[in-house]
């Protein structure tokens, strides 16, 4: 819980081994992070845009967000959880946490 609000909190594995189809995948870094490299099947929504997004997220399948370390993707999570989502999931480290588990990055196109 963050911030008074719930959402799941996920590990890499669980994002490497979904579905694309069957999630929701948001990076929520900003231009110079997300031009290092994105997981595949991402969307990039920077964080300080989301509000005016929130038209755009799904509510019937699960929303993944995440960041570098997870802690701005927690708060987009609190966020949308506090705007009547709940299938926030944030993927706990980030893509620092993604990167050390050897998992592949992409570009976005």
């Amino acid at each position: 819980m963050f911030g008074g609000y719930n959402f799941k909190e996920v590990d890499v594995d669980y994002v490497a081994d979904a579905d694309p189809h069957t999630i929701h995948l948001v990076d929520v870094r900003t231009e110079a992070e997300v031009a290092r490299g994105v997981i595949e099947g991402a969307i990039h929504i920077p964080l300080h845009l989301i509000p005016f997004h929130v038209d755009e997220f799904p509510h019937d399948k699960p929303v993944i967000v995440y960041c570098n370390s997870g802690a701005r993707s927690a708060q987009a999570c609190a966020f949308l959880a506090s705007k009547g989502f709940d299938n926030m999931h944030n993927m706990a480290g980030g893509v620092v946490a993604w990167a050390r588990a050897g998992k592949p990055f992409t570009t976005l196109t």
